[in-house]
């Protein structure tokens, strides 16, 4: 086996010892003579399986006792449309605020289902910075706030959580949940596919508060309405079993590793060593991010000419180091270095990208 360091945004790498007990327990799982991917959701065997990782989450991220935690289908897009059907009226306004692709992913679906203001936006800056909060235009009075604390695409990260005055405050996290630690209070609505940080793809999370479920006085179909996930423990349909137990593996792991605090402390290292290596490369390979902005999830930078990009590329994966071509929409090369990625393979990325920068520049 030749298994390189991956840096794919997503799905993205899975913790190794995860990876190995799947390989384990997949043909046979916790004495049920079948794998995990064949018991039925309702039995007794997966049911706890269920509630050990929904206990483990609620543990590593102290999420409080007035909070649903949900595990559906379709991902974050899927959710964004979702949550804008089951937070808010049809004549209620919804501000959001636009860091890159993926807020502008959210507000594309939240926009038929209610009033969307966009309170800020950084698109005219190309997606490399957070708009100064003195310019936010919100709505006095809204359904709630949206925001994308960490955009993949354009690696622009908020590092502090935003104040909006008492109203709710809806995130998509998928690529920088349990990162680092996070106070969940100060949020109505925690949500964000698996597929990054927690699992593989296929499960979504969504961690609301109760009093906001119930509110939107609209008729939505039953598997519309999240009230009725919350009630059936999000068995209410056939869950995504197999990548609902991976995840719940993900979470033993983290918590094995010493939680959001010990991970927050290994990711801003990570994330410190490539900025470095970026910035010290005299010019040769630049992020185009604001520095107070940058990301420590999703690095992207660029080299000086699109022959060595395309050169970085196949010299990198000869070296074992996948994944890190950048998102169409933006260019360029991208190293996603989400928990699973260790410190030896961002130093490997590094010490690749000073030889290459040698042997190219």
């Amino acid at each position: 086996m030749t298994r390189a360091y991956n840096f794919s945004a997503g799905p993205a790498a899975l913790p190794e010892p995860v990876l190995l007990q799947v390989r384990e327990e997949l043909l046979e799982w916790q004495g049920e003579r079948a794998s995990v991917m064949e018991v039925s959701h309702r039995g007794k065997a997966f049911v706890e399986c269920a509630a050990r990782a929904e206990a483990d989450l609620r543990e590593l991220m102290a999420i409080p006792d007035d909070y649903h935690v949900l595990f559906l289908q379709g991902g974050a897009t899927t959710l964004s449309a979702l949550l804008a059907l089951n937070l808010a009226r049809p004549d209620q306004v919804a501000d959001v605020v636009l860091t890159g692709h993926w807020g502008e992913k959210a507000l594309d679906n939240m926009a038929p289902s209610l009033k969307a203001n966009v309170a800020a936006s950084g698109k005219d800056q190309g997606y490399t910075g957070i708009p100064g909060r003195d310019g936010w235009r919100l709505t006095p009075g809204a359904a709630f706030v949206h925001y994308t604390p960490n955009e993949t695409i354009h690696g622009v990260e908020f590092h502090d959580i935003p104040d909006t005055g008492g109203v709710p405050l809806v995130a998509d996290v998928s690529s920088n949940v349990l990162s680092r630690p996070i106070d969940v209070s100060r949020f109505g609505v925690l949500y964000g596919g698996a597929q990054k940080n927690l699992g593989p793809s296929g499960l979504a999370i969504a961690i609301i508060r109760k009093d906001l479920l119930g509110q939107h006085g609209r008729a939505l179909p039953p598997i519309f309405e999240l009230q009725n996930q919350a009630r059936n423990d999000s068995m209410f349909n056939t869950p995504p079993t197999f990548a609902w137990y991976v995840l719940g593996l993900v979470l033993e792991w983290l918590k094995a590793q010493g939680g959001a605090v010990a991970m927050g402390e290994r990711n801003r290292r990570k994330a410190e060593n490539l900025y470095a290596a970026i910035d010290g490369s005299g010019g040769f390979y630049r992020n185009e991010v604001q520095p107070a902005a940058r990301s420590w999830m999703n690095v992207p930078f660029f080299l000086p000419d699109d022959a060595r990009e395309k050169a970085f590329l196949a010299e990198a994966e000869a070296a074992g180091l996948v994944g890190l071509k950048g998102h169409r929409a933006l260019g360029g090369m991208r190293a996603s270095i989400y928990n699973a990625m260790p410190e030896v393979g961002v130093q490997a990325l590094v010490d690749f990208m000073g030889d290459f920068a040698r042997r190219h520049g």
